[in-house]
């Protein structure tokens, strides 16, 4: 019954009580002290409707005639509070606080009872969800100098948050935490967590998120809301390290989470690091092995210039692809690792599978790939059917010009050569002449000197 609830709390001692102490305070206000014997009588039976008998409604009918009687201001007032606890019985929350106002107003409740009855009516108002009036009440009832208790200012922190008034709530959730120490609720924590947050006071707020790490280190709430504060503060290498420490802690297991980490150690520079998560992440099952994952993956281990490790996520990223992007990447990387053969491979299903933004520039590759094999023809090949297009006309001319440079090189080397194996066959010749004027014994090659002028003249010829 709301009787038992009312008569045992704050609001009972506020209504029942007063009606029987004058203080002296209240006496400045009104000199009367005590009931007259007809409207005590009436008062009583009033006062045992409601108490003894749980009979409110019949408490309101004795109130109603104590009201048209006339009364000093000690009955009025008494009347006036007994009223409002019927009214409170009844759920006539508004009337008890008519009741209450006009007991203040006409000085029936005077001195110490104001303030508390400025108290009783900031409750009513809050049990109506008044909570504007409720604000209004609980100041005035401060204004008295009252200490407010730990609950009360429990009460007066969630008044002043419910109207948005987050500074105003700060200093009386503070008194709450000062009160409660180390035996703290997370409730009382999180919600001052919530006025500093609201309040701008982030240093505050780190202090009290840290006190929970320190009470459960696996709190994932709090470890988001520690990076959340640093991103929103711009401090994301510091939102890093805390992503970083959660990762290390096992607190991350969503796709999303992991992929955040990772592309957090890229953006910081380390791709090494961000790579070995990616894969061994992929590895687990906890990232998906999509081509965009593998495309990434192969990406942080050629920045981080371990091109032997990037192969296999080509490979697998090429064989997902529809067309011959990811091959024609694949032909680069084995071409910087020195296997030309497998570049070829790859360059020639590069461009069998299409799509390909440099087309001339894939069979330039193919074509310096065959000359770092000694297969200068089929590399010559490549490079003319690389001028057909735009984007490698410009480097396979170069390298139909180089290759055209060299024979000739090697030309002129060869009639060099050729030239001064002539030279010493004529000066051979000179000799055997000289040898068969003075009728000595000519040596045996003196028989076939003019042979091998001749042959070494046709090679000469040859070349042009």
């Amino acid at each position: 019954m709301r009787k038992a609830q009312w008569m045992t709390g704050v609001l009972g001692a506020a209504l029942i009580a007063f009606a029987g102490v004058g203080s002296a305070q209240a006496q400045q206000v009104c000199e009367a002290t005590e009931f007259g014997s007809e409207a005590g009588q009436v008062y009583l039976n009033a006062e045992t409707e409601l108490i003894q008998n749980d009979n409110p409604a019949g408490a309101l009918q004795q109130l109603n005639q104590l009201r048209n009687m006339e009364l000093n201001c000690y009955e009025r007032g008494a009347m006036l509070r007994l009223s409002a606890a019927v009214k409170i019985n009844q759920d006539d929350l508004t009337g008890a606080i008519r009741d209450l106002d006009e007991a203040i107003r006409v000085g029936a409740i005077a001195g110490d009872q104001v303030g508390q009855t400025y108290y009783s009516i900031a409750q009513l108002h809050l049990q109506t969800e008044n909570v504007p009036q409720a604000k209004a009440y609980m100041d005035r009832w401060l204004a008295t100098g009252v200490t407010p208790t730990r609950d009360q200012n429990w009460q007066l922190a969630v008044i002043h948050q419910q109207l948005e008034d987050y500074r105003g709530a700060l200093p009386y959730a503070e008194r709450v935490l000062a009160a409660d120490g180390n035996n703290a609720s997370r409730q009382t924590i999180d919600f001052l967590i919530f006025l500093y947050d609201r309040t701008g006071d982030r240093a505050k707020k780190a202090e009290l998120l840290q006190r929970l790490l320190r009470t459960d280190p696996n709190d994932r709430r709090v470890w988001d809301a520690i990076a959340g504060d640093y991103y929103s503060g711009n401090q994301e290498r510091r939102a890093f390290e805390v992503y970083k420490a959660m990762y290390l802690a096992g607190l991350l297991t969503e796709e999303q989470e992991i992929m955040r980490v990772v592309n957090f150690y890229n953006q910081f520079n380390v791709p090494f690091e961000a790579a070995r998560i990616l894969e061994m992440e992929m590895n687990r099952g906890r990232v998906s092995k999509t081509f965009e994952r593998l495309e990434l993956l192969a990406t942080l281990y050629q920045v981080a210039r371990e091109f032997d490790r990037a192969l296999p996520a080509i490979r697998e990223a090429a064989q997902m692809s529809p067309d011959g992007k990811m091959y024609e990447r694949l032909g680069r990387s084995l071409f910087e690792l020195g296997e030309y053969e497998d570049a070829i491979e790859a360059y020639q299903s590069a461009i069998s599978r299409g799509g390909l933004s440099e087309p001339g520039y894939a069979r330039v590759m193919i074509g310096q790939a065959m000359y770092e094999l000694d297969r200068k023809g089929e590399a010559r090949d490549y490079f003319n059917e690389a001028t057909r297009f735009s984007d490698g006309r410009r480097a396979a001319n170069g390298w139909v010009n180089f290759l055209d440079s060299e024979i000739r090189t090697q030309i002129a080397l060869e009639r060099f050569q050729l030239q001064t194996r002539l030279q010493g066959l004529t000066n051979e010749k000179d000799s055997c002449d000289e040898l068969r004027v003075f009728g000595n014994n000519l040596p045996e090659g003196c028989s076939t000197i003019d042979d091998r002028i001749a042959e070494v003249q046709a090679e000469i010829d040859q070349l042009g």
